[in-house]
């Protein structure tokens, strides 16, 4: 007889998915930046008008939908086997794959990779599972220089900052701001360079150009993979993700394991909903995808690193996993008003917006106390535009509603839980009710003349630390009803309804 053991709980991701502060914390100082505001506010409106005139000229648009749904499903649900089928193509054209657990090993990995070429050096393309592990410091603290070669990511790492916006890390940044940047940390830049745009991407073309002409190893994130072919691609609108795929002797791809479609064809649905859902464009500029080595022709040496990092944990929450149909286009970052006044470092993590206040928790975990990560289910109104603009229809809201349920579930005893229970009491008889009813009254004293509570004491302060409430009415609707002045408002609507 074989002893199987006991179940393995999978492990929790690492990395940069947790802030240091909760989010209504982190927003309330957000919130007091009024030119962070505008710079994200112009560029959500902005991409969010575009997508909806793209979007709207397909008479079929709600079909791709479903379709992206449906593969996504599909794809988790053979998760295993997919990603098996993906290692024997990719090593059968000549690629070599890698297994990383977390965010540690997935660096460590990608750092031996680099040490055995020989180079000090990296150029990147844009990649937000890189990001996510934090491969840049990790580099940095080894002696290895990663240079970004996306535009608004070296705008984010010249500036010492960190991306705000899936899609546009530095959506938060103005083009004044960006030449003040390129001023201070740009070597050999134009002293007398202005802000106009054409002139600010000019020089980071400049910076740029002798990197990709000299760096031997390139890092890139993956958009899809795809089983069937062992075939990977990035889309982006620049070409510097071109120039990283083509020109360096050695290729890193760091991809996380849920970035898979089964078959060449089903590239077909995402290459429709990507571009329309990400940037308003009815394709992309640059779509590179590559299989493998070609003798003489791009990379001669090409690894795969396919990162858990908490994809598995969340892979195991039968609610949660839908999470995992993500394909980052930041739709749902555009058209959220919690987004759009906060910004994305509110978040903490690597991933803002909806979409990152489900991801986060999922991957890294929320169980300890006064985890960060345990506010950012809470960091939504529930309005549902996120799920209208999702191009694989992920039910955002629902899971956040489930994560706030589960958040509740393990939580402690505390002032919320004992408000809930006191109110289940009153609730539990028509004496009772009747009872904490007339006592809600009280209320209209903690109102004063505003007619609403601004702050409540003690404990129950955090209720309105974000809202304020409504002062009680006078009378409750039983008393209403019972009085001369109800009476009448009956009589007189009986009244009314008989001339009818």
């Amino acid at each position: 007889m074989t002893a199987l053991g006991m179940p393995v709980v999978p492990p929790r991701g690492s990395g940069n998915l947790r802030g240091i502060r909760k989010f209504p914390d982190a927003a309330h100082q957000e919130l007091a930046n009024p030119q962070l505001r505008r710079n994200i506010g112009k560029a959500t409106h902005t991409i969010r008008a575009k997508r909806l005139d793209v979007t709207g000229e397909l008479p079929d648009w709600e079909q791709l939908r479903d379709a992206g749904a449906a593969i996504k499903t599909d794809v988790l649900n053979r998760l295993p086997e997919l990603l098996t089928q993906l290692e024997e193509a990719v090593t059968a054209r000549g690629g070599v794959v890698h297994w990383a657990a977390d965010a540690a090993e997935a660096n460590a990995i990608v750092t031996d990779l680099i040490r055995k070429t020989g180079s000090d050096e990296v150029i990147k393309v844009k990649s937000m599972a890189t990001q996510e592990i934090g491969l840049n410091e990790h580099l940095e603290e080894q002696g290895i220089a990663a240079y970004e070669t996306d535009l608004a990511e070296l705008i984010v790492q010249l500036g010492h900052d960190k991306p705000s916006h899936i899609l546009v890390p530095a959506i938060h940044r103005n083009r004044a701001e960006i030449r003040e940047i390129f001023l201070r940390e740009m070597p050999d830049v134009d002293p007398d360079l202005d802000d106009n745009p054409r002139h600010l991407a000019a020089a980071a073309r400049k910076f740029l150009r002798h990197k990709f002409m000299t760096v031997p190893v390139a890092v890139s994130g993956a958009n899809f993979g795809i089983a069937e072919t062992g075939t990977l691609a990035v889309v982006e609108s620049e070409g510097n993700g071109r120039m990283c795929l083509t020109l360096p002797q050695t290729l890193i791809t760091v991809m996380g394991i849920e970035k898979l479609l089964p078959t060449f064809r089903d590239l077909e649905v995402f290459l429709q909903l990507l571009p329309r859902s990400s940037t308003g464009e009815r394709m992309n500029p640059y779509t590179s995808m590559w299989t493998g080595v070609t003798p003489g022709d791009g990379p001669q040496e090409f690894h795969l690193v396919l990162l858990d990092n908490g994809r598995t944990a969340a892979l195991a929450d039968e609610i949660g996993r839908e999470a995992l149909h993500c394909i980052r286009c930041s739709a749902c970052l555009n058209v959220c008003p919690v987004y759009e006044r906060t910004g994305g470092h509110a978040y903490g993590s690597t991933y803002p917006g909806p979409i990152g206040a489900v991801l986060s928790p999922q991957l890294a975990g929320m169980d300890e106390p006064d985890d960060p990560n345990a506010s950012l289910p809470f960091a939504s109104s529930l309005c549902g535009a996120c799920y209208d603009a999702c191009p694989v229809k992920i039910d955002i809201p629902s899971l956040l509603v489930e994560l706030r349920h589960q958040k509740v579930e393990h939580a402690r005893f505390g002032p919320e839980a004992a408000a809930m229970k006191a109110a289940s009491l009153a609730m539990s008889t028509s004496r009772r009710w009747t009872a904490a009813q007339k006592a809600a009254g009280l209320g209209r004293v903690l109102a004063g003349k505003k007619g609403k509570i601004t702050h409540l004491p003690g404990p129950l302060a955090g209720w309105t630390d974000a809202r304020d409430m409504p002062a009680p009415p006078k009378q409750t609707f039983r008393q209403w009803w019972a009085s001369d002045e109800g009476h009448a408002a009956l009589a007189k609507a009986r009244e009314e309804g008989q001339q009818r």
